[in-house]
């Protein structure tokens, strides 16, 4: 069995005399001269190549051979330039042992690293003999497709999980949750930028093993994943679950502890399909009032629990960030005023339940909104981590219905756990495919939390497109984002502080209500605002500034931003979004000082 295994590896494996019959054609980054993968190279008649993972696509079509080859060159996020007749694309002369490189602009923020799963992550590599970065480079645990990643840090290491997965011998896979391992950068793994080592959990054939195989029919999905410390101080890795039923119903659903003897999850608990509150989503941990907590963000984190192993598996001991009562009457006090609290047994309210509530604008809790256009963006699923660069806390979540109905990613920030969420920017697209259940990996964070890592199910699945990318579709594509980018620049709370003189303070004091949101780094088209002598002025780029603004008379400003006006009292200053401010004695300056954005 072992030889027979060594001579099946050995044929993926090019030799130096077979690398010299390909011709190899390298796509690269105009930004950073690295190889991307999932570029689709097309010919005239309509043969289709895909870049692997370092950018490299092995040609050798019979017939197609020292001749001058047209190849259309199109990918998500990145564009090749027109040549005179409009067609994207380059005529390349396929000589065997030959090369091209090709450069594509990213329309992409975020730019495109490598496939994490499946079959063949860098199988054109290995036929021109280029070096690649993992260990199982074309076929790891016989996994060809991974629906869905969970992860978190466990015992010293990355323990990962996923959902459906196929494998070569038949359609039907692994339906009860494959896992994995993998080291950490710093403790002999890879470099995130490179790719991702796995170690599967696998069974006697050599397929990914069922590790989470809990009783009835059909799909276990993980729907959660923390490690915990129990009474004893050891730790122990948890997860929730679900079981599905066709189409996609959930019919039963509850809470499992890793056995780390057996590599399987065993069941602790069913958890009762009436509980308004049940864990879902991607974990993290944070302390409020002195009381650690873990959040679970699918993709806003409005379900948390006290970060014992003890707490966790009491569904009782769960808590919502909702503005109902237990009763499920909206929590208004006598005036009216809606309020948020921390509630158990209560469910939390999402964008659904939000419309059917009727709530006012301003009163909804989950409203994000594009940056610049001020379009709603309706979260579909995600994950949250704080972020040490940005001292702040960053979403990743993908859009349900935009330009690709599950394709479109989105970045946030906000000053809490809970928000405000309101402004996000795209970062990437994928046209009529999906890349859904987006996660990132705060574990892989470099310089100090400036680049950050995300992936997602790269799929054709819910998108309407029928065409799958070979070996791509239904595989965890991972993402690199550079938090310092100005296009990245987003509007953050400023609070109001009247008894200082000036309306808008970054830092929350006391209680004090958000006056409006401004940028508290340069943007793209962003001026500095300087706050010296009681007085706001818009600044040079080398002033220290209160915040950055756009200029009121800039051509097409973004339509979510509004006039801050100055208003005058003697040698006093007061500013404000209110065009009509009803104070005795104050004056409101002929124009605008700048533009901000609502809150």
């Amino acid at each position: 069995m072992i030889a027979i295994a060594l001579l099946s590896s050995s044929l993926f494996l090019a030799a130096p005399e077979d690398a010299k019959r390909y011709f190899t054609i390298t796509v690269v980054d105009e930004q950073t001269g690295r190889g991307v993968p999932l570029v689709e190279l097309r010919t005239v008649n309509d043969l289709r190549y895909f870049t692997d993972s370092n950018g490299v696509v092995a040609f050798r079509e019979p017939g197609l051979m020292d001749l001058d080859v047209f190849f259309h060159v199109t990918s998500h996020g990145y564009e090749y330039p027109k040549d005179g007749f409009g067609s994207r694309g380059k005529t390349l002369r396929t000589t065997p042992g030959g090369s091209a490189k090709l450069t594509m602009g990213r329309l992409n923020i975020a730019e495109r690293l490598y496939r994490v799963t499946g079959g063949g992550i860098y199988s054109d590599s290995m036929l021109v003999g280029a070096t690649v970065p993992l260990k199982e480079p074309l076929l790891n645990g016989q996994v060809l497709g991974s629906d869905t990643v969970l992860n978190a840090i466990y015992r010293g290491k990355v323990y990962w999980y996923w959902g459906d997965t196929n494998r070569p011998s038949y359609p039907i896979g692994n339906y009860q949750v494959p896992g994995a391992t993998s080291e950490l950068p710093d403790k002999g793994g890879l470099d995130p930028e490179r790719g991702v080592d796995l170690t599967y959990f696998i069974n006697p054939k050599g397929f990914a093993k069922e590790t989470m195989k809990m009783p009835g029919k059909g799909p276990t999905w993980l729907t959660a994943l923390v490690p915990l410390k129990d009474k004893d101080g050891k730790e122990k890795l948890f997860g929730s679950f679900v079981k599905i039923e066709p189409p996609l119903k959930v019919y039963g659903r509850g809470l499992a502890v890793w056995n780390d003897e057996k590599e399987v999850f065993d069941k602790l608990s069913d958890i009762d399909m009436k509980a308004p509150i049940f864990p879902q989503g991607h974990a993290f941990r944070h302390v409020e009032n002195c009381i650690d907590y873990v959040y679970f963000a699918d993709p806003y984190p409005l379900t948390r629990v006290r970060a014992t192993a003890e707490d966790f598996q009491q569904i009782e001991a769960f808590e919502s960030f909702t503005c109902l009562k237990e009763d499920g009457q909206l929590d208004r006090d006598d005036v009216g005023t809606l309020h948020y609290r921390w509630k158990k047994n209560t469910p939390a309210v999402k964008s659904p339940e939000q419309a059917k509530l009727k709530l006012k604008t301003d009163e909804a809790l989950v409203r994000l909104r594009d940056r610049d256009t001020a379009k709603a963006i309706f979260g579909h699923a995600g994950s949250v981590s704080w972020n040490a660069h940005r001292q702040r806390w960053v979403m990743i979540t993908v859009q349900a219905g935009g330009t690709s109905y599950l394709g479109e990613v989105w970045y946030a920030e906000a000053d809490s756990p809970t928000g405000p969420w309101l402004y996000a920017i795209k970062v990437a697209t994928h046209e009529k495919y999906s890349f859904y259940n987006p996660k990132q990996n705060p574990m892989f964070d470099k310089d100090g939390g400036k680049i950050i890592f995300f992936e997602g199910t790269y799929t054709h699945t819910f998108s309407g497109n029928p065409d799958p990318t070979p070996r791509y579709d239904y595989n965890q594509v991972m993402y690199k984002l550079d938090l310092s980018d100005k296009r990245l620049s987003l509007p953050v709370p400023m609070y109001a502080s009247a008894e200082k003189g000036f309306v808008a303070l970054r830092q929350r004091e006391k209680e004090e209500p958000i006056a409006f949101f401004a940028l508290d780094h340069p943007g793209v088209r962003s001026v500095p605002i300087v706050f010296a002598d009681g007085t706001l002025r818009i600044g040079k780029s080398d002033e220290k500034s209160a915040f950055h603004a756009v200029r009121a008379d800039i051509k097409n400003p973004p339509a979510t931003t509004l006039p801050l006006f100055e208003y005058r009292k003697d040698a006093e200053r007061y500013y404000t979004i209110d065009p009509e401010l009803k104070r005795e004695g104050w004056q409101r300056a002929e124009a605008p000082l700048c533009l901000v954005w609502s809150k």
